[in-house]
């Protein structure tokens, strides 16, 4: 493919909607310019989705090829103390490339549990349950944890060489992360008026601080590199709640201070590049920008109150099983491998990418390797493929509500896509209509926006699409090796 493997910076973006991308959304109230000119010098996709409409599940499906629905975690996301979703001797695809001969570093959130030390020797989830809030029981747990000891389990045990991050910017402790320990121990009480649950803090902790620090470890860290190809692995932490942009980007967008965390993440993106340009490593180094599902529900008043929508024309926000959820921007640049300045309709998911990073690397998967992960480098390289690339995607709600994607069509196997309560001006504004069927089918050829229920008209396609996506779930993958 080249001299030598290419260096993969993948960037997950956080609750950042589909429409918030200037290039993509000509109408967005945000300017972009750095995700703009990454677009114009790679290949922009418009029908590339998150395996599920919020954080945890993504982020499983996308450093294991494997929906995240396969595991205990049957709807919703992890909370303080949950310990590991990524099972022990699973293959993640910093594993899978450190055995290619990469070095590979997670730099920003991880949201996919720890094992923590307490002082009593419980377990520090005992009486929680996995994947459920219990805000009041998070907080007296909390209590309990041994914070100088390591903390195991997280990037460290799944592939990584090195991690630095926050973990979850509004989850205590509120300190920074480094391989397997907490930089400073803390020994503070978050104050109420900070946004985030209660626990523990450290000395002098800012969440404005947060963005700036890790897009700073992660250009240290392009900045440092050799002769060996490296694996960057950079969850940020916005546009996600706290929005907290710092002051040089107050007032830079016309969609208020998520816009201008937006504009945040935007230079953050900037900087790597200028960083891989400094380094004189851009030719030869692939990067990926995507968001690990669609924007918050605070966005029904976004639309309110700036005209700015950031699920674009889409259907649905975060939590939805509707296109809104986890339809999301996908922007890949690979100097002299991928066109600059094409746009791809192929449907892909975030799944794909430990396939596709085995593929550039001649790499292959077995059997019990990236479950419902297609390579996808045939659409990145716009080479002439006779059918799609994935039979079908399986989209999965915060609920754990299932839609099933193939071709044109999309079923959702529950009478309403809806996670959030939809609110009525919207349902007016968009024409939507109530129906009393058990299910919904949509033909996104005609109907992107999701307004016409077919699930009558076409019951054979009901019918095929319900026995796919039995099929993907009584044999525990949807890829075949």
């Amino acid at each position: 493919m080249t001299e030598r493997n290419p260096n993969i910076i993948f960037i997950l973006a956080d609750d950042m909607g589909y429409g918030d991308l200037a290039c993509q959304n000509p109408e967005s109230k945000i300017p972009t310019p750095n995700l703009d000119r990454l677009a114009s010098q790679g290949v922009r996709f418009t029908d590339a989705h998150a395996p599920s409409s919020v954080c945890t599940p993504s982020r499983y499906a996308i450093l294991t090829g494997r929906y995240s629905w396969r595991t205990r975690l049957k709807g919703g996301v992890l909370w303080p103390w949950d310990p590991p979703l990524i099972e022990p001797g699973r293959t993640t695809v910093a594993a899978l490339l450190r055995d290619q001969g990469y070095r590979t570093a997670c730099i920003g959130k991880w949201h996919l549990g720890w094992h923590w030390d307490t002082k009593d020797g419980r377990a520090a989830y005992e009486g929680a349950e996995y994947g459920v809030l219990g805000r009041d029981q998070r907080y007296e747990l909390g209590k309990n944890i041994d914070f100088s000891k390591p903390v195991t389990g997280g990037p460290i045990e799944c592939g990584f060489d090195y991690y630095f991050g926050d973990d979850v910017p509004n989850f205590p402790p509120y300190t920074w992360f480094e391989n397997d320990r907490l930089v400073d121990e803390p020994v503070e009480e978050k104050p109420e008026e900070m946004f985030g649950s209660p626990g523990a803090m450290a000395p002098g902790w800012s969440l404005e601080a947060v963005m700036p620090e890790l897009t700073r470890r992660a250009v240290q860290y392009i900045e440092a590199a050799d002769e060996q190809p490296f694996f960057l692995y950079f969850p940020l932490t916005a546009p996600h709640t706290p929005i907290v942009p710092i002051d040089e980007f107050k007032g830079m967008s016309e969609a208020g201070e998520y816009g201008d965390f937006v504009c945040e993440v935007d230079w953050t993106v900037g900087e790597v590049m200028a960083a891989l340009d400094r380094k004189g490593i851009a030719e030869n180094t692939l990067i990926i920008f995507t968001s690990d599902n669609g924007p918050e529900n605070f966005a029904y008043r976004r639309i309110q109150e700036y005209g700015h929508y950031s699920m674009d024309g889409l259907r649905g926000l975060k939590r939805d099983v509707w296109e809104g959820g986890h339809r999301v921007p996908f922007v890949v640049r690979w100097p002299g491998q991928i066109e600059a300045g094409r746009v791809c309709d192929e449907v892909i998911c975030l799944s794909d990418f430990m396939a596709t990073a085995a593929a550039i690397n001649g790499a292959s998967l077995s059997e019990d390797m990236g479950e419902d992960s297609y390579n996808i480098l045939p659409a990145l390289l716009d080479e002439t493929v006779d059918t799609p690339i994935r039979e079908a995607t399986v989209h999965h709600s915060i609920r754990g509500k299932f839609a099933i994607r193939k071709g044109r069509w999309v079923l959702i196997d529950a009478p309403s896509g809806d996670d959030n309560k939809e609110p009525g001006w919207f349902v007016e504004e968009r024409g939507y209509v109530p129906h009393d069927h058990p299910g919904e089918l949509f033909d996104l050829e005609r109907d992107r926006i999701e307004r016409f229920n077919c699930y009558a008209e076409y019951p054979e396609i009901v019918e095929e699409l319900k026995t796919l996506l039995d099929r993907y779930k009584r044999e525990g993958r949807s890829v075949s090796r």
